[in-house]
C-alpha cells in the first residue's frame, strides 16, 4: 500500500471518505482493474471493499465493463468539466471586476448557485479605505443580497419555483422581503431593468447591485455584483453604477460567447 495513502487515512477524519478517494485515485492510475487488484494494492478488505464500490456506481463514480473490471463513471467528469468551467469564469471575470472595482471604488463579487445557495466564487477588494466583510466562499441568501435575487431571477422558470419553495423568510433588517409575494414582484421589476439591488435588506447601511453573467446558450451561469456603504452607493449615484455593473456582466457574458438579443 502506497505510503501516503496510508498517511492520509490514519489522518482523515472521516476514513471511509478518504478510502474512497484512494479507490478512484488508483482505477484512475491504472484504468480498468478488478476488485482483487484494488484490494491488494490498497491493502482492504475484501467485504467492506464490495459494499464501497457498490456505493460508488451507484453514485456513478465507478463503472463496470461488461468484463466486470471498473472503470471512471461519467460522473467524474460532469463534475471534472463544472471545475474548468468554474476556473476559466473566474479567469475571465477577474480583469472585468477588477475594472468595475477602480471604476466604482466598490468592493466586486462573482457568484454563482451552489446547490440551492449562492455563493462568492471570485471576490476583488476594493482600494477605498471602505470596506465591506466578504470572502470567496462566503454563501449568500437568495432573497435579501442583491446576487442571490439575481441569480434567482434568471434561472429556469422550473429551477426558481423550486428555489422559492425552500425558502424560508428572516426579517434581517426594516427592509428585508418578507414574504414570497413580495420576492416575485421584487423579481419582476429585476427582469425588467436588468439588475438586481441589496436596498440594506441583509445588513443595515450596506447596499449592493448585481446583474447576471450568461454564456453561449443564453444560459445563465454566474453574476457579479458590486457592494458598498450606503455612504457610497445611494440614489445620486445608484443608476450610473447599475450601468457600470450591467456593462461589466456583459463584457463577461461576450468572453463567454453570449451574444445579447
Amino acid at each position: 500500500m502506497d505510503s501516503n495513502i496510508m498517511e492520509n487515512s490514519k489522518k482523515s477524519k472521516v476514513p471511509a471518505l478518504s478510502r474512497a478517494i484512494d479507490i478512484l485515485d488508483f482505477v484512475a492510475e491504472n484504468g480498468h482493474c478488478s476488485v482483487t487488484d484494488i484490494a491488494t494494492s490498497l491493502a482492504l478488505p475484501k467485504s467492506s471493499l464490495y459494499l464501497m464500490i457498490d456505493e460508488l456506481k451507484k453514485l456513478r463514480l465507478l463503472a463496470q465493463s461488461d468484463d466486470g473490471s471498473l472503470r471512471l463513471g461519467l460522473k467524474l467528469m460532469e463534475l471534472g468539466s463544472r471545475s474548468v468551467a468554474q476556473l476559466d469564469l473566474r479567469k475571465i471575470a477577474k480583469d472585468h471586476l477588477t475594472q468595475l472595482m477602480l471604476d466604482t471604488g466598490l468592493v466586486c463579487h462573482l457568484g454563482i448557485l451552489d446547490g440551492d445557495d449562492p455563493i462568492y466564487l471570485l471576490k476583488v477588494d476594493s482600494q477605498s479605505t471602505i470596506q465591506v466583510r466578504s470572502w470567496e466562499g462566503k454563501r449568500v441568501s437568495l432573497y435579501s443580497s442583491a446576487l442571490g435575487k439575481c441569480l434567482l431571477t434568471w434561472v429556469s422558470p422550473e429551477r426558481q419555483k423550486e428555489l422559492m419553495s425552500a425558502i424560508e423568510f428572516k426579517v434581517m433588517t426594516p427592509y428585508t422581503l418578507a414574504s414570497e409575494s413580495e420576492l416575485v414582484n421584487e423579481l419582476a421589476l429585476i427582469k425588467q431593468r436588468g439588475w438586481s439591488f441589496d436596498n440594506q435588506e441583509d445588513l443595515l447601511n450596506i447596499q449592493c447591485i448585481s446583474a447576471p453573467v450568461f454564456n453561449s446558450s443564453n444560459k445563465l451561469i454566474a453574476a457579479i455584483s458590486a457592494v458598498g456603504t450606503t455612504l457610497q452607493v445611494n440614489e445620486n449615484n445608484l443608476q450610473m453604477l447599475a450601468e457600470r455593473v450591467m456593462r461589466a456582466a456583459e463584457l463577461i457574458s461576450r468572453e463567454l460567447g453570449h451574444h445579447h438579443k
